[in-house]
C-alpha cells in the first residue's frame, strides 16, 4: 500500500515478493493492482480449488474491496449461514469468501466471529483502509514494515526482503534476540530493523493519517475449580469438535503420530471420523536409521517412538507410514528449514520434520499434528523441575548457554545476554493477565 505513489504498474515487484513464496503456495498465484494497492497470493489449495482464487475481490460502487488471506476458517459454514440470514450472496464454497463477506458485515469485528488459523490483509478503497489480521494463537506469520508512506506485508520475512524498499539489515536487538532468546523470539519483533510481526490476537488498520494496533483476543488466567471427571469431559468435547473441523477439506488429510498421547488422542478422534465414512486414516512418524541401538534418553525424550507408534496404528487400524532417516539426509538438508524460515532454528530437529512433511506432501495436503499439546498441558520438563521453576528467565532459555559460547566477550558485552534474557522475561510475566 501507498499513500504518495501509484502501484498500477508495480508488476515486477509484486511479483518478485510472491515468487519469494513459491514453496508456501505452489498450486496457483494471483495479483491484484490499483492506484494505491497492490495484492499478491500463492496459494495452497485445500477448500474450493476452482472458487477460492485470491486475491479475492468486492465491488461496491465503483470502489473495489481486495483480501489475500493464508489459513482456513473453520467455522466458515456456520458464518456463511449467518451472513446469507443477513442478506450476504456467495459466489463459492470457499472459506476466504466468508472471510471478505465477514469483513463486509463487520469490518474490524470480523475477527471476534472467527474460529481457524489465519493471516489476512484486506484493502478497502472505500476508506482508503488497509487491515491486517492474525488468528488468535499466532498459528500462521504476517510480518510487515512501514517506509515513508508505503506500507509492506507478507507471510514470511522474505516476502518483504524482496522489495526495493527493504534492506536486510540485522541490528543490535536483533542479534540479542537471536543469541538470548532464540529459536523463540520476543512477540512482535522480526529481528531484521524495521520490520515488525502483527501480534497474536491482534489486528492493524493503516490509513494515510497513521495506524492503529488492537488487541482483540487473550489468554486469562482463572483458577481450575472442575473436578476431574468434568475435566476429562470438557477436555474430550473440545477436541473431538475441533478435529471434525480440522478434518473439512477438499484435499487428503493425514495424522502425524508419534506415539505420544498428544498425536495419539488426536489420531484416535481422526480415526474414528474416518471409520465412520467408510474410510482409513494415513498417519505418519519418523524413525531415525540404527535408532533401537543408538538410542539415548535426554531431558525431552524418554524413549523411542516406534514401539509406541506401531501400538496406536494398530489399535485405532491407521494405514501407517514409518519415514527412516539417516545422517546424510540431516546433513544434507540442514540448511532448508533455516532458508524457509529466515532465521536460525532447532537444528536437526526441524530438518526431521521437513524431511517428514516432504514425504506426507507426496499423499496428502493436511496434516493433524499435536504440536503446542505440551505448552498447553505442562508436559515439558521445565513445568517441574526445580532448576527451570526457579530460573528468573524463559525456562527453555536455562538450557541455551552454548548460543553465546562462539561470541567474543567484547560482543557479548555489547548484548548482555543476561540482562537481556531477564528483561524479556519480566516484560512477557508482566503481560499475564
Amino acid at each position: 500500500m501507498d499513500w504518495s505513489k501509484d502501484l498500477s504498474h508495480e508488476q515486477e515487484t509484486l511479483k518478485k515478493m510472491t515468487d519469494a513464496i513459491i514453496h508456501r503456495g505452489p498450486d496457483a498465484e494471483g495479483h491484484w493492482f490499483s492506484k494505491r494497492a497492490a495484492l499478491g497470493h500463492r496459494r495452497l489449495i485445500v477448500i474450493d480449488p476452482e472458487g477460492g482464487l485470491q486475491p479475492m475481490l468486492y465491488k461496491d460502487g465503483n470502489d473495489t474491496i481486495g483480501l489475500t488471506f493464508n489459513g482456513e476458517i473453520y467455522n466458515y459454514q456456520e458464518l456463511r449461514k449467518e451472513l446469507e440470514e443477513k442478506g450476504h450472496e456467495f459466489q463459492t464454497k470457499s472459506d476466504t469468501e466468508v472471510l471478505l463477506h465477514a469483513y463486509l458485515e463487520w469490518q474490524e469485528d470480523c475477527v471476534q466471529h472467527l474460529n481457524g488459523i489465519f493471516a489476512f490483509g484486506i484493502w478497502d478503497e472505500r476508506f482508503g483502509k488497509l487491515m491486517l489480521g492474525r488468528d488468535h494463537l499466532g498459528v500462521k506469520p504476517l510480518f510487515f514494515a512501514q517506509r515513508g508512506s508505503a506500507i509492506l506485508f507478507g507471510s514470511e520475512l522474505k516476502v518483504l526482503l524482496s522489495h526495493p524498499l527493504v534492506d536486510a539489515e540485522v541490528d543490535k536487538e536483533g542479534l540479542s534476540e537471536i543469541f538470548c532468546l532464540g529459536p523463540t523470539r520476543t512477540p512482535g519483533h522480526a529481528i531484521f530493523k524495521d520490520i515488525h510481526e502483527v501480534r497474536a490476537g491482534h489486528y492493524m488498520t493503516f490509513t494515510s493519517n497513521g495506524s492503529t494496533t488492537t488487541q482483540y483476543w487473550k489468554l486469562e488466567s482463572k483458577k481450575h475449580v472442575d473436578d476431574i471427571d468434568t475435566t476429562v469431559e470438557t477436555i474430550h468435547s473440545i477436541l473431538q469438535d475441533t478435529v471434525k473441523r480440522q478434518l473439512i477439506a477438499d484435499k487428503p488429510v493425514v495424522s502425524m503420530l508419534s506415539g505420544g498421547l498428544d498425536s495419539s488422542g488426536l489420531t484416535g478422534l481422526a480415526g474414528n471420523e474416518f471409520g465412520n465414512k467408510g474410510e482409513r486414516l494415513h498417519t505418519y512418524s519418523l524413525n531415525f536409521i540404527n535408532d533401537e541401538k543408538d538410542f539415548e534418553q535426554d531431558f525431552l525424550r524418554f524413549d523411542r517412538d516406534e514401539p509406541w507408534v506401531k501400538r496406536v496404528a494398530e489399535y485405532v487400524g491407521t494405514k501407517h507410514h514409518s519415514i527412516e532417516l539417516g545422517s546424510d539426509s540431516l546433513i544434507e538438508y540442514l540448511l532448508t528449514p533455516m532458508r524457509a524460515r529466515d532465521l536460525p532454528g532447532v537444528g536437526e530437529l526441524e530438518t526431521s520434520l521437513y524431511l517428514l512433511f516432504k514425504e506426507m506432501k507426496k499423499d496428502a495436503t493436511v496434516a493433524l499434528s499435536g504440536e503446542s499439546a505440551d505448552e498447553v498441558f505442562s508436559g515439558y520438563p521445565w513445568f517441574h523441575q526445580e532448576k527451570f521453576l526457579d530460573a528468573e528467565i524463559f525456562p527453555w532459555s536455562v538450557n541455551l548457554w552454548y548460543s553465546t559460547e562462539i561470541l567474543s566477550e567484547d560482543f557479548k558485552a555489547k548484548i548482555s545476554p543476561e540482562k537481556y534474557q531477564k528483561q524479556k522475561f519480566e516484560d512477557a510475566v508482566a503481560e499475564v493477565p
